[in-house]
């Protein structure tokens, strides 16, 4: 009779695990632990951690283009709602451990970015179709008449997703959604405006 397979114990438990202590922070013997799965189990199904957190970026982003699809791509609402309500999902999420967590994409950016080429590209991949989707959504608002005629959309989906991410760090370091509700507020009444750039 096979042995059952912890794989996706493994993958469930260690996303939290690798979420709350980080790419390095976050050892096989503690995703093991958490998994309630002996610690052997992990490299029959994983050939290293990297391998893991590359899966577990993976399955992040799969979740993150779920939420790209029902609101940044979503024609059927207004460009401007449907960029607030992606901000406040993100939020939200960040919200359930009390900001104290931050955001997979942006923690592997700052972390296993360095130690992982692997990993590294595909951050770069994620990076491109997630600016691809934000600067879809602010195309769209200047046929609307949400933006100006002579926004670079390019520009500003790249200046929105790194202020973003900054504002995520932020909100990590001061346990506070403060940071998130600043950038959304100034995003919206200063930065994407109606009138002409100045």
């Amino acid at each position: 009779m096979p042995k059952p397979s912890h794989r996706e114990k493994l993958l469930q438990a260690g996303f939290e695990v690798v979420l709350e202590r980080g790419y390095c922070g976050a050892s096989v013997r503690d995703i093991a632990q958490a998994a309630g799965a002996p610690q052997g189990s992990f490299t029959n199904h994983f050939a290293s951690k990297d391998a893991f957190c590359l899966e577990l970026l993976n399955r992040y982003f799969a979740m993150v283009e779920e939420n790209i699809r029902l609101t940044l791509r979503n024609d059927a609402a207004s460009p401007f709602a449907r960029l607030e309500e992606w901000l406040d999902i993100q939020i939200r999420f960040l919200n359930k451990a009390g900001m104290r967590n931050g955001c997979l994409i942006g923690n592997f950016s700052a972390e296993a970015g360095e130690h992982s080429e692997p990993i590294r590209q595909r951050l770069n991949e994620i990076y491109c179709e997630i600016h691809r989707s934000v600067a879809y959504c602010l195309e769209a608002a200047v046929k609307v008449g949400e933006l100006h005629v002579l926004a670079d959309c390019d520009e500003l989906a790249h200046f929105l997703y790194a202020a973003l991410h900054g504002a995520i760090l932020q909100a990590k370091v001061e346990h506070s959604p403060v940071p998130l509700e600043r950038f959304k507020k100034t995003l919206f009444a200063v930065v994407l405006r109606p009138d002409p750039p100045r």
